[in-house]
């Protein structure tokens, strides 16, 4: 069953739709910095799902609990120990209740206890329960830090592997995870990359702008758009709502949070006596007198101190070996070169933008379970360059392929594919590429264009080019001290392989 539940509107006016079930299986991260609108877009969220899935909310300010007025969440207080929360969490899958886990009250790694041992509850209910569950985190950032902060190791390995388990195991058990968070680069990078659906809100530091675009595959002049997003706007991205970039507004709410953003008043009338009113205790106020006491430290015995710099180094445990399986570099790269290969199969890549491109790449490697985080765009642009030319990762790391994507580098990342690809016919003694095939590998139909590409490369002293008397070309290379063979400048379009390239 398709469930379409409304957002809000886009920018031209149309309703903002988004698939509940596809969002069931490919999970939700929201970006925006505070004040822009998230918490808004949660509580919109959750307000227009509630009659179709059940759903739990992790509420580190207890912002949410007013959805039990209206919608009959169960408020759970966090204020427990954490097997009872475990044992709470298996039972609300049992009877399939939607809740809310108030943390308001708790320190920081105290929230991240509770939040863990929930969240286990959750994961860990038995398989006869895994009914479908949305589970929004809002400021996940706090249990899912991406490096250490104030609070215990244990308590930030407890949450972060709690997260993990939540947004890369949990689409099988039922769980759907829903993350907001102010900043991504405070975010886990192995939490946020298992979310296929973006909905980016205001921002304004550089580096998150940078990885939010990354997310979407926009480029670094598009993601300025993040500064002037207005408050309870977003751009969505993902199989639940748009496959391009889509700016929305989210529509308004039934319910309201408990705390609110303050407000302008003016300021009281105190007149003269506003000392008296400071400094004179009230009847009803309680006076406690903290004496302040300075305790000096006793001083240490010369020969303990002598008898501690004399006791051996205590022995460094080794490391617990990791319940998770090592990640295959060989196998990730081959991975990644037959998602690669997938995409350049398709007769209309070569004329797609490198934004949409990766976009496709991000979706087919979630559909392969290539394992590790993706590689990000700068990343992509090189390895697509590089299979573009017909060279595998393998083949690639030889010395003379290293000198020919050194040799690529200084020139524009548009030029680049097309460049190793003629060093690539040079290296295994191929012909040379036709002006046709040339044009496809730079987005082209034009071959005058592809002419002038070479004309360039000759001019910036990378190849010589040279016709014999039936008028075939050969380009040489004097840095890798080879040269291809003759090929017809006129003939067809060819794929990397050699074939016929298919129009």
């Amino acid at each position: 069953m398709t469930v379409d539940i409304d957002m809000g509107t886009t920018t031209k006016g149309t309703p903002a739709r988004l698939d509940l079930e596809e969002l069931l299986a490919t999970r939700l991260l929201v970006q925006g910095n505070s004040g822009s609108g998230k918490s808004h877009l949660l509580r919109r969220l959750l307000e227009q799902s509630a009659q179709w899935v059940q759903q739990c909310v992790i509420d580190p300010e207890g912002d949410f609990v007013t959805l039990a007025d209206k919608f009959g969440h169960v408020v759970v207080e966090a204020n427990r120990s954490e097997q009872e929360l475990t044992r709470i969490a298996g039972r609300i899958r049992q009877h399939r209740v939607s809740v809310v886990l108030s943390l308001e009250g708790l320190e920081a790694e105290a929230q991240m206890r509770a939040a863990a041992a929930f969240l286990g509850g959750l994961f860990d209910a038995d398989r006869d329960f895994w009914y479908p569950m949305l589970v929004v985190v809002d400021e996940a950032q706090l249990f899912a830090p991406a490096s250490g902060g104030e609070v215990s190791d244990d308590a930030r390995k407890l949450s972060l592997g709690a997260m993990t388990n939540l947004m890369c195991r949990g689409r099988k058990r039922g769980l759907a995870g829903v993350i907001a968070t102010q900043r991504l680069a405070k975010l886990a990078k192995n939490v946020a990359a298992e979310a296929s659906n973006f909905l980016m809100g205001r921002t304004f530091l550089d580096i998150d702008m940078a990885r939010a675009g990354d997310l979407l595959g926009m480029d670094r002049r598009g993601t300025e758009m993040f500064r002037d997003l207005e408050k309870g706007n977003f751009v969505a991205l993902g199989p639940a709502m748009s496959r391009r970039p889509l700016p929305i507004r989210i529509g308004d709410v039934e319910t309201s949070a408990r705390s609110t953003s303050p407000k302008l008043m003016p300021m009281p009338e105190t007149g003269a006596d506003a000392a008296d009113l400071i400094f004179t205790p009230s009847p009803d106020e309680e006076i406690r007198s903290i004496p302040r006491r300075v305790v000096q430290p006793a001083p240490r015995p010369t020969a303990d101190i002598l008898a501690q710099l004399s006791q051996p180094l205590p022995r460094v445990e080794p490391e617990p070996v990791s319940l998770f399986p090592e990640i295959d570099a060989v196998e990730r790269d081959a991975a990644i070169d037959a998602v690669l290969g997938e995409i350049l199969e398709d007769p209309d890549a070569s004329f797609r933008s490198v934004a949409v491109l990766y976009q496709d790449f991000l979706v087919r490697c979630r559909i392969r379970r290539v394992p590790g985080t993706p590689p990000d765009l700068t990343e992509f642009k090189r390895r697509f360059a590089v299979a573009r030319a017909g060279v595998d990762t393998a083949g690639a790391q030889s010395d003379g392929w290293q000198t020919a994507i050194n040799l690529a580098a200084s020139l524009p990342e548009d030029l680049q594919g097309v460049f190793l690809m003629v060093a690539r016919a040079a290296v295994e003694k191929l012909s040379c590429p036709s002006d046709a095939t040339l044009a496809r590998a730079y987005g082209s139909h034009s071959a005058s264009r592809a002419r002038r590409l070479l004309t360039y490369f000759e001019d910036r002293g990378l190849i010589v080019l040279r016709e014999d008397f039936s008028g075939r070309r050969t380009a040489a290379f004097p840095d890798l001290g080879t040269e291809t063979a003759p090929g017809d400048a006129n003939g067809p379009a060819e794929s990397p392989d050699g074939r016929m390239a298919a129009e």
